[in-house]
């Protein structure tokens, strides 16, 4: 599997509502860029609390979603262009039911695996200007997903993604994000108990399975 990068997208954090600060707002750039264990140069995170870190060091966001989008919310300026959704890549050809936990792709140069589903929160409803969007992804499952950096290198929009290796191939990032974010956990105990052991998982969303089977 190997298709086009769209877009590669960074953002500085700034003002967003009152005290509070984003760096949700992500511009595309030309050219090539360092991709490195905290993610792409140039991008910020502006709460290091929920955001960015090793496990959470590249958002992929699929532009397939965006028609969908367009036609639920009557149309909105922000789906105009990659980085509605605050992503760093943008492609067409790879969604949450066609990736898994621990997928390892060349991402450019550098090589980059699939550590969780994004969890919506409310900067994402805001910069919408409508405070349903989160609960909607919650609800559909398109919330994209994050890597981690195994090896450095460089990115560039036009450059290639190309899966190498796929390890657990039922445990797609659709499956995942319905079983911890969507409600779908407490009827599947056993799927829980294998999350919650799984390495190639983040230790966040690890945690998270362990909480739901208590």
């Amino acid at each position: 599997m190997t298709i086009p990068i769209d877009a590669v997208l960074t953002g500085k954090a700034r003002a967003f509502r009152g005290d509070e600060a984003s760096a949700i707002d992500k511009l595309p750039f030309t050219g090539a860029r360092a991709v490195g264990r905290l993610g792409i140069a140039g991008d910020e995170q502006a709460d290091l609390r929920v955001h960015g870190g090793p496990d959470k060091a590249i958002h992929h966001y699929p532009r397939d979603h965006y028609g969908w989008w367009a036609e639920t919310l009557g149309g909105h300026i922000l789906l105009t262009a990659p980085g509605a959704f605050g992503e760093n890549i943008s492609t067409r050809g790879l969604i949450e039911g066609a990736v898994c936990i621990g997928d390892r792709y060349r991402l450019g140069s550098a090589l980059v695996e699939i550590s969780q589903g994004r969890q919506p929160c409310w900067k994402l409803g805001h910069r919408f200007g409508i405070a349903t969007v989160p609960a909607t992804v919650v609800t559909t499952g398109r919330g994209g997903w994050y890597y981690r950096v195994i090896e450095d290198g460089t990115v560039a929009a036009g450059d290639a993604i190309e899966l190498l290796d796929r390890p657990l191939p039922v445990w797609t990032v659709e499956r995942v994000f319905r079983l911890l974010i969507g409600g779908a956990g407490k009827r599947e105990p056993g799927a829980l108990r294998d999350l919650a052991a799984m390495e190639r998982l983040a230790a966040n969303w690890r945690a998270r399975a362990e909480k739901l089977l208590v």
